[in-house]
């Protein structure tokens, strides 16, 4: 048998190939490491696809790690070509739109575990600071989630008429206001404070309320209003 060959699920002992023992016994069965070299496949020649899965694994910190990593992070990968790739983002973007699709069907903060994996999936594996608005209905169910801003976050590169023009687009009753910390210190700092007091004196005179303010980074997501700063 080629090497290629042994580098895939298929050198396997039967029972031991984790498509088989996700079949006969159930996902909750399988480890991380199983779960994703189902999804890689195969290997490289001399490295099998258990190992490629576990050095994945281990780079990224873990399964939650990897699936906050963005394309251009897989793209360093010996061995993770486009095809992989293109996967491992699917499955990413299938996490983030089953969240999304439960924010939308219930009062946002009734999952309060939801909003956090939806917002460290959206915006917290990204090298640069992004400051995004999540949109909600009178109900404080998701109606959309807007990328508005980039670079360092001040009261001067954060329009508020901008977030004023877009609630008002979307017919908000109220906002949840997010943004990252690529340093990964997930603190808020006086320039956020500023700028979510900044931003709730511009949205009060259209009638939309600000619910919080959330730092996220690839690890955590902290609730400005868990600590009494919204």
């Amino acid at each position: 048998m080629p090497e290629g060959m042994m580098t895939g699920l298929r050198g396997l002992p039967v029972d031991a190939r984790p498509r088989e023992k996700l079949l006969s016994r159930g996902p909750s069965a399988l480890g991380d490491t199983e779960l994703l070299a189902l999804l890689l496949r195969t290997g490289l020649p001399g490295k099998h696809v258990l190992q490629m899965a576990q050095e994945l694994l281990d780079r990224f910190g873990g399964l939650a790690g990897l699936l906050h990593t963005d394309a251009d992070a897989l793209r360093q990968v010996k061995g993770l070509g486009p095809a992989k790739r293109a996967e491992v983002v699917a499955v990413l973007e299938l996490a983030r739109r089953a969240l999304a699709q439960e924010l939308q069907s219930r009062p946002l903060f009734d999952s309060p575990r939801a909003v956090r994996d939806y917002l460290q999936l959206q915006i917290g594996a990204r090298a640069h600071e992004v400051f995004a608005v999540l949109y909600l209905d009178s109900q404080n169910r998701l109606i959309a989630l807007e990328e508005l801003f980039r670079g360092t976050l001040t009261q001067t590169s954060v329009y508020p008429r901008e977030v004023v023009l877009r609630a008002l687009h979307h017919h908000a009753a109220a906002v949840v206001l997010t943004h990252n910390h690529p340093s990964g210190v997930a603190e808020p700092s006086r320039a956020d404070e500023s700028l979510t007091q900044s931003l709730k004196a511009a949205l009060s005179l259209v009638d939309v309320r600000v619910l919080d303010h959330f730092i996220v980074t690839r690890n955590q997501a902290v609730s400005m209003a868990e600590m009494g700063l919204v």
